[in-house]
Parts: C-alpha cells; sequence; structure tokens
C-alpha cells in the first residue's frame, strides 16, 4: 500500500470518528422529564368554574348530582307580586293580577333553579340502567315549586290584591321536574318509567330561541302554551312510561300515562307520540298528543269564601284535548333560525266529576266546583313562535324571538243569559278600566316580543340580561287589570 493511499484512508478515518463524536454529542445524557399532570378541575374554584358540568361533573361511583341556582333583579310596568311557592316567583308575561310597576327581585330567569341526581350503569355491553331524579325550588324562599298551592295561597283574595299565582304540573313533588328510572340499548333505544316530561315539553327547550325562559319566552313562562298542549298539568306525566329510539338521524318516541288524579297525574289518561330528524344542520320534530279529563285548576276570588268550602279548595275545569305540536330550528355555523307551531282542540270531557275528586298536590275539587261543559263548542287554541339566536363570540350569544297565542269563539249561546262576545264593560276592581271582551270564551290573542344577550364568561357562569314585552286582547284578556307588561330582567345562573 502506498504511503498515499494510507494518508487518504488515515484522514477518512479520522472524519469518521469526528462524525461518531458529534453526533454523540447531540444525543440526550438522560431521558426527558415527564410532562407535569394535567391540573385538576377540583383544583380551585376558579378551575371549577372554567369547566364546564359535562367536563368537570360531580359524580361519585356513578351517580351525579347536578343542577342549577339561578337569581336576578327586574321591573314589570304591570307586576304581578312575588310568590314563593309559584314556580316563576313573578309575573313577567301579562296575567289577569299584574297590576303596578315596581322593581323585584326575579327567579328563575333564564331557567328553572334545581338540583338533581342521575346514573348510567353498565349492565352488560351495549346496556345500561338510567335514572334521574330532580327538584325544582325557589332560590329566594328555598321553597319548593308548587303551582296549586300558589293558587291555595290565593282564595278569598280579591283580585287587585292578588300574587303571582297559577296551575303548574309542579305540585311540592320531591321528584316535581322528574323522577324515572328504565333501561338504554345502544341498539334498541331507551325505555324508562315514572314521572317524566312530555316530549312536547322537550320540544319548548329544543326549538325555542330563548330555550324555555320564564323571563323572556311566552312559552316557557306558561306550560300551557307547547309544553302542555292547551293545559299546564299534561306537560309532565306523573306515572308513565316513555320510549325512545334513534337510527343514524332519525328518531321516535311513544309517551303513555296510566293512572289518574289518585296517582299524581293531571288527566285520566294520556299519550303521545313522536317524530323527529336532523338533516344538514335542520332538524324538526312532529308530536302528537292526547289527554283525557285534563285538569286546570283556578281560586276562589270571593271573599269570603262562599259557604263549605275551606282555604285549602280549588274549583277546576275539565276537558279532553287532541293536539299537534311541529317545531323546527336550522344552524348554520353561529346563527340559529328557530319555530314552531301548535294546534290544540280541547272537548267536554268523558266524565264530569260532578261528585270532585282530589287532584294534583292533593287539593280538594268539591261537589259541583268542576266545570264539565266550557268546552261544549270546542275551543281552538293556535301558538306560533319564531326567533333568532346568534353566537357574537363562543362566550356570548344574542337571541331575538316573536310568539304567538290565540283562541277561537266558543262560547256557547245557548246557555241561557250568555251574551254575543263584544267589549267587555265590566270593571273587576276599583279603580282598573275593563279590559279584553265581555267573557273568557270569545276569541282573543296573546303575543310577547323579547330579545336577549347571555354572556359566560367561566363555562359554568350566565350573566344574562333582556326584555319580554307581552299583551292580550279578547276573551284571552277579559277580566285582567291591564293587558300589557313591560319587562326588562337581568340575571347569573351557575350550573352545577
Amino acid at each position: 500500500m502506498g504511503a498515499h493511499v494510507k494518508i487518504v484512508l488515515a484522514a477518512a478515518a479520522a472524519s469518521a470518528l469526528a462524525l461518531g463524536a458529534a453526533k454523540a454529542a447531540d444525543l440526550p445524557t438522560s431521558k426527558p422529564a415527564p410532562p407535569p399532570p394535567p391540573t385538576s378541575c377540583f383544583a380551585s374554584f376558579y378551575n371549577w368554574l372554567s369547566a364546564s358540568a359535562q367536563d368537570c361533573p360531580l359524580t361519585y361511583m356513578g351517580i351525579t348530582v347536578y343542577g342549577q341556582i339561578d337569581v336576578g333583579v327586574g321591573y314589570s310596568s304591570h307586576a304581578g307580586d312575588f310568590n314563593r311557592y309559584y314556580n316563576n316567583g313573578v309575573g313577567e308575561l301579562i296575567a289577569k293580577y299584574s297590576r303596578g310597576s315596581q322593581f323585584q327581585l326575579v327567579p328563575n330567569g333564564l331557567s328553572q333553579t334545581n338540583i338533581g341526581i342521575r346514573g348510567n350503569e353498565p349492565l352488560a355491553p351495549g346496556w345500561s340502567l338510567v335514572f334521574d331524579v330532580n327538584t325544582s325550588f325557589d332560590p329566594y324562599s328555598l321553597q319548593i315549586s308548587n303551582g296549586p298551592r300558589s293558587l291555595v295561597e290565593n282564595n278569598n283574595v280579591p283580585l287587585q290584591f292578588q300574587n303571582t299565582n297559577a296551575d303548574s304540573s309542579r305540585a311540592g313533588q320531591w321528584d316535581n321536574t322528574r323522577g324515572y328510572v328504565g333501561l338504554s340499548s345502544s341498539a334498541f333505544g331507551t325505555l324508562t318509567v315514572g314521572r317524566e316530561t312530555t316530549f312536547s315539553n322537550d320540544a319548548v327547550f329544543a326549538y325555542d330561541p330563548m330555550s324555555g325562559s320564564y323571563a323572556f319566552s311566552m312559552i316557557g313562562n306558561s306550560s300551557t302554551y307547547v309544553s302542555g298542549v292547551g293545559d299546564t298539568e299534561t306537560a309532565r306525566y306523573n306515572t308513565s312510561v316513555k320510549y325512545q329510539i334513534a337510527y343514524n338521524n332519525v328518531r321516535a318516541g311513544a309517551l303513555w300515562q296510566f293512572g289518574g288524579y289518585g296517582q299524581g297525574n293531571g288527566s285520566n289518561g294520556a299519550y303521545q307520540f313522536d317524530l323527529g330528524f336532523d338533516y344538514a344542520g335542520f332538524s324538526m320534530d312532529a308530536i302528537y298528543s292526547y289527554a283525557k279529563d285534563a285538569v286546570v285548576l283556578s281560586n276562589y276570588a270571593a271573599n269570603p269564601l262562599p259557604t263549605g268550602v275551606s282555604q285549602d279548595d280549588l274549583k277546576a275545569t275539565l276537558a279532553n284535548i287532541n293536539g299537534v305540536v311541529l317545531a323546527g330550528k336550522y344552524n348554520f355555523g353561529d346563527f340559529k333560525l328557530f319555530g314552531g307551531y301548535e294546534n290544540a282542540h280541547l272537548s267536554n270531557p268523558s266524565d264530569p266529576y260532578a261528585d270532585g275528586f282530589s287532584t294534583l298536590g292533593d287539593y280538594t275539587v268539591l261537589p259541583g266546583a268542576a266545570n264539565a261543559t266550557a268546552y261544549t263548542k270546542n275551543k281552538i287554541l293556535q301558538v306560533a313562535w319564531f326567533g333568532a339566536k346568534y353566537a357574537l363570540r363562543p362566550d356570548l350569544d344574542i337571541a331575538a324571538a316573536y310568539y304567538w297565542a290565540g283562541q277561537n269563539d266558543y262560547t256557547d249561546y245557548a246557555v241561557a243569559g250568555t251574551k254575543p262576545c263584544g267589549p267587555n264593560t265590566t270593571v273587576v276592581a276599583p279603580g282598573y278600566a275593563p279590559q279584553g271582551s265581555n267573557h273568557s270564551s270569545c276569541a282573543g290573542a296573546i303575543q310577547a316580543v323579547s330579545g336577549m344577550i347571555d354572556w359566560r364568561p367561566y363555562k359554568r357562569l350566565d350573566v344574562y340580561g333582556g326584555v319580554m314585552f307581552s299583551e292580550a286582547s279578547g276573551g284571552i284578556a277579559s277580566g285582567f287589570l291591564h293587558n300589557t307588561n313591560i319587562a326588562p330582567t337581568a340575571g347569573i345562573r351557575l350550573t352545577f
């Protein structure tokens, strides 16, 4: 081997050694430090607020505690005074008792304050046990929601001195929102038994631009419209079986109420069917509803009470109800459009209950206090709404909506002494002008328009404000102290 070849080989070897040494210098001398563990959402109150209830549930051994607390303040041009038992607390929507203007504490403006427990326990592959128990209450008085109790509190109180009151499917039960147990299958759907919300009630939260808000939605404020398909007490079935199934983008359901008044129901039997779909940003549900001997409770405004009537007795109007609800929405990006329609026919009940009965909340309707002939000529209630919601930012929404409900003239002119519908001339209380038509069965309407802004500085906290204007006319306004109300409201809601 020549000397020059040795020199070349020596140089190549030196270069390889140098390159290897350089690469070795670049290699880590030890394993990298592991990344820090993720911070628990329960590490601080700030972390908990910043995590959503879905991302950070209060769950232990498969059981989740959940709920909302909603408090606020507001003003009404014609207010209904605060009632500690009534679901809404105050009257943002125009009603018979709405009178003078005032500033008020407003509970449950965005949604009903509530607490509940729920679970989904696996039983076998694709099968699980599901349950949900929820109770609503007033965040100021801490009283469990009880519409019939609000009526009883205003028995023998003249209209101009009554506070907010109305019938409701919530009557002080420990499970007044819902309480059910059932089985769920990934292939065969979900079957539940117990106290359940109707499909029409569920549709309000899905297809109302105000998500069923008491302060900003007419159909959220009163379950008579849509949720109960003409009767607030039929917005929930106390003893029922509910079946729901979905396949691809199509869903269907059936709901049956068995039992009657004695089992805490607002009717003597009821059922609903639901069919819906989702496609290309569009969602729609069609619901058929029937209720037998549906109850609407009312109080005695007479002072003193009639002979034989106690403070805890109530009056009732009964009806058989057939109705349909159509609701839809379209979602394109940050913008959503909502709308819906209800048509309900109320006829005289199958059973007159001339001897009285005990109804929701164990309040007594005395013999002769149940009106079973109010709908000899069928009442036709129609409801329509539309609105929009826009996400200005991921944490900031604005929404606006219009609501309308109207009834036909269902006055039975064959009844002795009944006058054809005309302007009301009866003064219901000193200092108040007559409102609406001369009878509540005359044709009439109620409408509302609203706007709202909802800011979520933290995932669990809503800060909101808005206003609702409502107006009643014709038979719906008959006997009212006033027929309009302007109600701005602002509040906060904490979700856990």
